[in-house]
Parts: C-alpha cells; sequence; structure tokens
C-alpha cells in the first residue's frame, strides 16, 4: 500500500495513456511485484484510471506483462486536501521534520485522514482476507491503517517502512493526536526506518506516550499482547541502473541537449544541485553560500556555474509556494550581482527532466550540494555518485541529512546554516587534488553499490520472514 501508484491512466488528446510516474518508491517496488504477484493498493490520482480500471477498481498491471494487480482508492477533492495536504503534508511532514512551527492542526485534516486510512484499510479486505497474506505498508500517509487491518484481521502480518525522519519524543508531543498515530503504527509486527537514531526517537516516543514494554537494545516492543520488531533500513538506489545511464549514449545526447537549451558554460567547473522545492531542502542557505562564495572568492565569477534543478511540490501549500517565490528571487538577484554578459552565474531548470538527462548532468557536474535541513534519506547523494564514471566529483553533504550516516566520513560536510563554512567548503570541493578526489568517490561508489535498493528490499523481506518463521514455530509449539 503506498498513497503514489505504479501506473497512472491519462487522457491525452482523447485516449487514454498509461504512465509510469518518477519516483525511487515506485520504481524499485514495481519488479518486485512483477516478480512475486499480489495486489498493490494506491490513489487513483490519474483522470483516465477509473475508466481504465474494472467495477473494483482494479488494472493488471504491468501494462505490457500483467503480471500483478493495482487496485486504485479513489478520492473526493475533499480527501485530497484534507487527508493530503491537509494532515499528511501540513502536520506529519513539518512534525517529522521537527519544524513544528510549520504545523497545521485541525480538526478536519484528522478527521478525513481517519477516514482515508479507515478506506485504504477496507481496500486491503475487499480483495479477500488479509489472515494469509504479507502487508506492506509506505510511509507516512498511512499511521493509521495498520490498526485498522488489524482490528478486522488479527492474524494478518503487517509491517511499515517511514520514509521520512522521526522526531524526538519533544517534538513528537506537539502533535495532538500522538497516541493514535503510535497506537496505529504498533499495529504492524515490522516497522521500519532509514536510521538507527529514527528508531530510537521511536522507542522513546512509544516508552513515554503508551503503557508498553520498550527493548531498546534490540529494537521490541511489547504492546497489547503483540511483539513489535523495530529496525533500520537505509533506502538506496539502483546503482547499476543510475551507472549504466551515466555512460549512454543517450546521456550524451541529453548533455548536448543541455546545453543547447541552457547557459551551460564551456570551460569552468560546474556545480550542481537537484531537488523537490520543499523548505526543509535548505535550497535557500544553498544559494545564500554560493553568494558569498562568489564575493569572497572572485576567482570563481566567470568559472564556476551553478545549475539548480528544481521540481514543484505540493505546490497547493503556501509554504511550499513561499519556498518556490524565495528560491526565485535569490537567483534573479544574485546572477544580477555577478552576472555578466558572456557568464549567468546560476541557471534555474524546473522543466521536466528525463532520467538519462539527471544522469549526464550528475556525470558533468564537478561538484554536487546537497543541503537539506533535515531530510530522512535523500536519495540525490547516492545517485550523484552512482553516474560519477568519469572524472570523479565531490559532494557536499549536509550532515543533517541521513545519507550522511553512510557517505558522511567521505563526502566534504556542512552545515547548512553555518554560510561562511558552508562557502569555505564549496571552496575546498573545487579545489581538491584529483586524487582526492578519485579515492573519496571510490569510496561512496563501493558503499552506494553494495547497498543498493535490491539490497534494501532483500534486508527488509529478511527480516519479515524472520519473524513469521518464529510466529509459525510458536503456533505449532
Amino acid at each position: 500500500m503506498s498513497n503514489r501508484e505504479p501506473y497512472v491512466h491519462e487522457y491525452d488528446d482523447g485516449e487514454i495513456q498509461v504512465v509510469k510516474p518518477e519516483g525511487g518508491l515506485t520504481s524499485a517496488l514495481d519488479p518486485m511485484m512483477a516478480s512475486t504477484g499480489g495486489t498493490w493498493v494506491a490513489w487513483g490520482s490519474g483522470d483516465a484510471d477509473d475508466e481504465a480500471s474494472d467495477g473494483n477498481g482494479c488494472v493488471r498491471v504491468p501494462p505490457e506483462s500483467q503480471s500483478y494487480e493495482l487496485k486504485r482508492v479513489f478520492l473526493t477533492d475533499e480527501q485530497v486536501t484534507n487527508y493530503y495536504y491537509g494532515y499528511s503534508n501540513k502536520v506529519l511532514w513539518p512534525l517529522c521534520h521537527s519544524d513544528t512551527a510549520k504545523m497545521e492542526t485541525s480538526a478536519q485534516f484528522w478527521r478525513h485522514y481517519r477516514e482515508t486510512n479507515r478506506q485504504f484499510a477496507e481496500a486491503i479486505r475487499e480483495q479477500g482476507d488479509p489472515s494469509n497474506a504479507v502487508i506492506w505498508f509506505q510511509d507516512y500517509h498511512f499511521a493509521l491503517a495498520p490498526r485498522y487491518v488489524r482490528e478486522a484481521s488479527p492474524d494478518a502480518f503487517c509491517m511499515q517502512f517511514w520514509h521520512i525522519p522521526w522526531p524526538s519524543w519533544d517534538v513528537f508531543q506537539s502533535c495532538p493526536q500522538y497516541e493514535e498515530l503510535l497506537d496505529g503504527l504498533l499495529a504492524n509486527d515490522l516497522l521500519g526506518f532509514h536510521l538507527d537514531q529514527y528508531c530510537q526517537n521511536f522507542l522513546d516516543c512509544v516508552s513515554h506516550a503508551l503503557d508498553a514494554e520498550v527493548d531498546r537494545e534490540n529494537g521490541r516492543i511489547r504492546y497489547d499482547g503483540r511483539t513489535i520488531r523495530v529496525a533500520a533500513f537505509p533506502l538506496s538506489i539502483d546503482a547499476e541502473e543510475r551507472t549504466a545511464l551515466a555512460r549512454s549514449a543517450e546521456a550524451d545526447e541529453q548533455w548536448d541537449s543541455l546545453r543547447e537549451s541552457y547557459p551551460l558554460p564551456e570551460d569552468g567547473q560546474l556545480v550542481v544541485g537537484v531537488d523537490r522545492l520543499d523548505y526543509t531542502k535548505g535550497i535557500e542557505q544553498r544559494l545564500d553560500a554560493l553568494e558569498h562564495l562568489w564575493e569572497w572568492y572572485p576567482e570563481h565569477r566567470e568559472q564556476l556555474t551553478y545549475v539548480q534543478k528544481a521540481s514543484e511540490s505540493r505546490s497547493r501549500i503556501e509554504e511550499y509556494q513561499q519556498v518556490q517565490t524565495n528560491v526565485k528571487q535569490k537567483i534573479a538577484r544574485i546572477n544580477d550581482r555577478f552576472g555578466t554578459e558572456d557568464w549567468q552565474p546560476i541557471v534555474y531548470v524546473d522543466d521536466y527532466l528525463p532520467l538519462s538527462a539527471l544522469a549526464a548532468l550528475y556525470r558533468e557536474a564537478d561538484v554536487c550540494l546537497v543541503s537539506s535541513l533535515r531530510d530522512g534519506m535523500n536519495l540525490v547523494a547516492k545517485e550523484y555518485v552512482a553516474s560519477q564514471v568519469d572524472e570523479p566529483g565531490v559532494l557536499v553533504l549536509s550532515e543533517l541529512v541521513g545519507a550522511h550516516e553512510e557517505l558522511g566520513e567521505s563526502a566534504l560536510t556542512v552545515h547548512p546554516n553555518d554560510t561562511e563554512a558552508f562557502a569555505a567548503t564549496i571552496q575546498r570541493a573545487l579545489a581538491m587534488e584529483p586524487s582526492e578526489r578519485s579515492s573519496r568517490m571510490a569510496t561512496m561508489r563501493r558503499q552506494v553499490e553494495a547497498n543498493d535498493i535490491d539490497a534494501w528490499k532483500r534486508n527488509v523481506l529478511r527480516q519479515a520472514n524472520e519473524i513469521l518463521e518464529r510466529e509459525d514455530e510458536a503456533a505449532t509449539a
């Protein structure tokens, strides 16, 4: 179960077309579902989804070799406003990113979140008795759905992966529904987070909020007569695919196309950032550091070009609209301050780019800046590393990003709010000797390749299998 669906049906000039949305989660789990079979439950967001589905909201996918069922849950505009944009992204998102000032609590948000979670749980039961199934919930949109499934099917095996950070207890307590959220998540048998720190934060919250036995050392919780396993599974990417894309002739063609479409330099150094326009990504702080760099290190003027690839996100939410406005205004001001007739310091790209074009951009960049203020993992860091197939570049990585736990020793670490130190670190990256670049990047590449998306899936499913085996042994004892 996920909020986003792996295939969307949309009208194009009156004809129904199948679109495969961007996104690491859906791209990663689609091949697994294709090989195992089963049902994927998701929000039917496409304007032709209803017509393309049968009377139960189901359609067989992938289109080219139908091997599993996509069960669509259709939501009203009111639900989308309150469950998705409201509670999910105005309450849980800022809460879990420790930015409680941006939380907007509302009884209406919470009511629709509860009702929509129950609707998704019912969609699972409509597919048959879930008692003999493995149900894998994805992310923060479904904190209550496991409890609703458990109430109807006590023997169901439920697990969930939380794709964003889990905050400390003093932060989490600011949410008025903290008990209900924890109770819902503890209906799972296995609960996964990116990092051990998030697991410890979750265990702290349960210890403070609920009458539960918490085993911190082994990551186990005894609650409501059941044992719940809590474990860290750092999410990753398809490193082999990203490397192949960066080496491909298609990437070469896309790079030529990018140079024709945007004022990218023939010479000099290229720095890149790839982000959703989200207040958690630290884009404004990054631009401040770059402005400081061009001010204090004038040798980089007309020599260093920064490309900001940006994707609009949740633009119905005021805070996201403000981020878009602020970023564009900062870029315009910096370009006006330092730009010349022959050089534009910052190139802003908000057009859609295929993966091969992103691979080319990563490959050609001397430095990649990942400066989130808080991020569960941030796969851009790993995508950049996997795409370094020519002369290796340098990854500059915020210490507040989940990926820092794996890559921090070989990346250059920054705190996004320390503007002067951030600028000095970019300067260090640009001046780094080729031998040091190669050594650092080789270490990160080995890490990303060894712990790719397939390893993530295997680790999660291995843990689930161990729990199932122990339950079977207990049942027959």
